[in-house]
């Protein structure tokens, strides 16, 4: 299990990630993990849209039995 650490932020931050963890099916300490992942790669790769950069850690944490592979649409019939 992973260490935790009790932090205290601002309660209209706290209840936006409350609200946001709900769509995105997170815990509101996931919501707020994963806001720091995006800003800290988006710090990282200035150069990246932040969308794109949300987008791929996104994907990162989907199962990867769901997955299906990419195929070009040239290869598409």
């Amino acid at each position: 299990m992973a260490a935790s650490t009790s932090i205290r932020i601002n309660q209209d931050l706290y209840d936006q990630a409350k609200q946001d963890a709900l769509t995105e099916h997170r815990t509101i300490a996931g919501q707020i993990e994963f806001w720091a992942r995006v800003g800290r790669a988006a710090l990282d790769n200035p150069d990246l849209p932040v969308s794109f950069v949300a987008e791929s850690l996104a994907s990162l944490a989907e199962p990867r039995e769901q997955a299906l592979p990419f195929v070009p649409r040239s290869k598409r019939g």
